[in-house]
């Protein structure tokens, strides 16, 4: 008989943008590639939207998010934890 695996769900931490709605926020997430031409290091970032369910990230806040079903038209991402609040 198969065995039927479920993959890891993929990891992001990233700096909240905008909690101004109800149970999401947006958060930016960063990160370093290499210029296939020039060879030089640049910053790219993109913006994920996250369930979270009792409002508690604020702007500002560095959160960890974890990958999980379509929770909404945008919403692909939840929040694992709070890594640290702004000040």
């Amino acid at each position: 008989m198969e065995e039927l695996t479920r993959k890891l769900r993929k990891e992001r931490i990233g700096l909240v943008v905008s909690d101004k709605m109800e149970k999401s926020c947006v958060i930016r997430v960063d990160r370093k590639v290499k210029h296939p031409m020039y060879d030089k290091i640049m910053k790219k970032s993109s913006k994920l939207m996250v369930h979270d369910e009792n409002n508690q990230c604020g702007i500002g806040d560095t959160i960890r998010v974890m990958e999980t079903r379509p929770l909404s038209k945008n919403k692909r991402w939840r929040l694992v934890e709070i890594i640290e609040k702004a000040k």
